[in-house]
């Protein structure tokens, strides 16, 4: 599992450290003092559990668990601190768990047993996900099926908005870009939605979206995906594009450029690439 520890008290920090690596010793445990350091790394990994002080260097261990929460839906987040007054807050943010000062080991191996969401229940099943050309999905290396075509686009735009939350609204503009949203074009979109997650539950890849009232959102931890590949630095998956990405879909085309413009740097900036243009 990949742990954090975020406390501005640099002594309970490494003594947060020091019990988790004692119980967790396979983990990989890292540990902050800085709210921003915290909002970095966990856009740039798939942390599975985050340890936060309630008050952390003036900034609210609450806000601090929801803009988490909004970079990775699914994180475990367990709140240790000294004030028991935040707890019915904590649990309406729906965290794993809630430790109090002194932490004692019993207490931290229960919350470490009994988390929200047990890492071991997210594995990526061999989801690929191909953008560059047409987009297409492939469970151990079968194209999924879907159930209509709007459903797989939706599933394309959540690809190309890489986890972040898009509103039922914002869906509704890009599924149906030449009508206005009136109620009847909502009411598809929810159909929509409602016919996308029965494909993935059907496949048992449930977990692949995040659903709330409001919005969705794909939990890129689950997915093999070019365009994920290649903004984490893949350079081997840049050279399979081809100035194509998600043909399929009119409003993919403002990525093309982009990935173009991307593609030339890199190849001006290799060794083999200099002196080619």
């Amino acid at each position: 599992m990949n742990i954090i520890v975020a406390d501005d008290e640099k002594l309970a920090m490494e003594y947060m450290l020091s019990l988790l690596r004692k119980l967790e010793p396979e983990s990989q445990i890292t540990g902050f003092t800085e709210a921003e350091e915290v909002f970095e790394y966990i856009r740039a990994s798939q942390v599975d559990i985050a340890f936060l002080d309630i008050e952390m260097g003036g900034y609210n261990g609450i806000e601090l668990a929801h803009k988490c929460k909004d970079i990775a839906p699914l994180l475990n987040i367990i709140f240790v601190t000294g004030y028991a007054e935040y707890m019915t807050d904590a649990f309406r943010l729906h965290a794993s768990g809630y430790l109090m000062k002194p932490v004692r080991t019993e207490d931290l191996k229960a919350e470490l047993d009994n988390l929200r969401h047990p890492p071991q229940n997210i594995s990526k099943r061999g989801i690929r996900i191909q953008t560059f050309g047409f987009f297409e999905v492939f469970v151990d290396s079968v194209p999924l099926k879907f159930r209509r075509t709007k459903c797989k686009e939706c599933l394309a735009y959540l690809t190309d908005r890489r986890g972040a939350r898009v509103t039922y609204g914002e869906l509704a503009a890009v599924l149906w870009e030449d009508r206005a949203c009136n109620q009847a074009v909502q009411n598809n979109t929810q159909k929509v939605v409602s016919d996308l997650v029965k494909t993935l539950r059907e496949a048992g890849l449930e977990e692949l979206v995040i659903r709330s009232r409001r919005d969705i959102a794909i939990n890129t931890a689950l997915v093999d995906c070019d365009y994920y590949d290649v903004l984490n630095g893949d350079r081997e998956r840049l050279r399979t594009f081809m100035g194509e990405y998600m043909s399929n879909y009119s409003w993919a085309e403002f990525k093309v450029g982009e990935l173009i413009k991307l593609k030339e740097e890199v190849i001006h900036t290799t060794p083999s690439g200099r002196g080619n243009g």
